[in-house]
């Protein structure tokens, strides 16, 4: 079965396999860390309300079968288990169907989170993870060779990935068909890293350059994932340099890193040095597995109608699933651009009444901008989603119903909630009152950091929430049962 199977993408699919197994433990082990103040049983949208409202059918979820923050935590720690041991190397050394079953419990567990997740898994690439993780189901393992009708399935996949995102920039912002929009992006991405202070200062005639390439490597070049070797290696291998220029830039959980991933699993073997080591000899596949790639290949190619409706339509839109399993999405990122930064700043104070003298103590997030000469840190591929819902808050009123009940929940020093934060200024006692600030952010010059050894310069701009007390009982009834879906 030659045209069925090739050695070409036996270490392509140790990649893709180990890649995708090691996103899938970052996903459970950040899931099972932040459930609790976020969608746990006293979370700020509780799983239980939500699958009230919720049938299987809309949200398939084991979670629609029984929940608690227990069994929740569970499913968390037993998915990170598992995708442990395929990195390890597992999956290798069971038969093929016990291999294929255990992705098929990732990709359970996993939508099971995603489907109730509500606005913290409302991500594209929660999607993008699901999706590459159900094709992984019929990669096999090492009792056969690797299937080459599923190859050219996570090709289709990539090149989604990329053309979705180069048609979106196109049809959006002017500032990308003009090439200006990194004079802005790289100071008002939704949680800049370490190095975006240095890609904010580039030459801007660099800037330009970037933007050109950018819409080569999404517009361009995914098409050669296409084309036979070694110019679909090649194809992939310039998807994979840019999705690096990306990660230095910012954070931006792992969908760069599964981009990554993804493009390595369709690097054929004749590509590479002779340094690398020789495909095995593997067996042809049995004939069950041989009809169940091809049923899953159909499935695929049926459902790829409505992504190329996105795509070819003029109403394309960003990210978006259509169908509640999450299989055969369409993808983007970053249609539009923004050009200043606003950020929320929390603030709490001990004294029970509010003067002009009133000293109020800010908290610190783990990821987002805060203190203006703290660096920003690198947290991809690692997602903190409480950081990122707070970017889409200051950016509009209409993204922080949330924020209400998250400050009653600081007024309450809840632990769980806590531990999301960096800094707790009240450690002791709880605050007696907190209060939203709304500031404007830039990068500071060269000359300024070198003046003030600060990376940002923030300005305020005033009050998004005033001073809220828990002793404002029938407010916080109000705030703490409403918007819970």
């Amino acid at each position: 079965m030659e045209w069925f199977t090739s050695s070409e993408y036996w270490l392509a699919r140790q990649v893709l396999e180990r890649g995708i197994a090691l996103l899938y433990v970052i996903a459970f082990v950040a899931a099972a860390r932040q459930f609790r103040a976020l969608i746990g049983e006293r979370g700020l949208h509780p799983v239980p309300r939500y699958v009230a409202r919720r049938s299987m059918r809309d949200a398939p979820s084991i979670f629609q079968l029984h929940y608690s923050d227990r069994f929740f935590a569970g499913a968390c720690w037993l998915g990170a288990a598992l995708a442990a041991a395929i990195v390890a190397g597992a999956a290798d050394l069971v038969p093929l169907w016990a291999a294929m079953l255990v992705w098929l419990v990732l990709w359970v567990l996993y939508l099971s989170i995603v489907n109730v997740g509500q606005i913290w898994y409302s991500f594209g690439w929660e999607s993008l993870l699901l999706e590459a993780g159900f094709l992984t189901i019929f990669l096999g393992n090492d009792q056969v060779a690797p299937p080459v009708p599923v190859v050219i399935l996570v090709c289709w996949l990539v090149f989604r990935v990329e053309f979705g995102a180069g048609l979106i920039k196109l049809r959006g912002d002017s500032c990308w068909r003009d090439l200006t929009c990194l004079y802005y992006h790289h100071e008002t991405q939704p949680m800049p890293g370490p190095l975006s202070w240095f890609f904010h200062h580039l030459p801007k005639p660099l800037h330009r350059v970037e933007v050109a390439a950018n819409h080569v490597a999404q517009l361009v070049i995914p098409f050669g994932l296409f084309a036979p070797q070694p110019v679909s290696s090649a194809a992939a291998a310039i998807i994979v340099v840019t999705q690096l220029w990306l990660v230095l830039s910012g954070n931006f959980a792992w969908l760069n890193w599964i981009t990554i991933v993804l493009a390595c699993g369709v690097i054929g073997h004749s590509a590479l040095p002779s340094a690398f080591p020789e495909p095995p000899a593997l067996a042809d596949p049995p004939v069950w597995f041989t009809a169940l790639v091809v049923a899953f290949v159909i499935v695929v190619v049926a459902l790829s109608y409505w992504p190329v409706r996105n795509m070819l339509s003029s109403n394309q839109r960003m990210n978006a699933t259509f169908n509640p399993y999450r299989l055969v999405n369409t993808y983007g990122a970053f249609g539009s651009i923004g050009r200043v930064r606003h950020e929320l700043v929390l603030e709490g104070t001990a004294e029970a009444e509010i003067t002009d003298d009133t000293v109020w103590r800010e908290y610190e997030f783990k990821g987002k901008p805060g203190a203006p000469r703290r660096l920003p840190r690198q947290w991809a591929p690692y997602h903190l989603r409480l950081d990122w819902q707070m970017w889409f808050a200051a950016i509009s009123p209409s993204y922080g119903a949330w924020l209400p009940r998250f400050l009653l929940r600081l007024l309450d020093n809840d632990p769980a909630t806590l531990r999301l934060l960096r800094t707790n200024p009240f450690p002791d006692t709880p605050p007696r009152h907190v209060r939203v600030l709304l500031y404007h952010y830039r990068f500071t010059t060269p000359r300024e950091l070198r003046r003030d050894r600060a990376w940002w310069h923030r300005t305020l701009l005033g009050e998004y929430i005033p001073p809220l007390s828990r002793d404002r009982i029938t407010l916080a009834e109000n705030v703490d049962n409403s918007g819970l879906d």
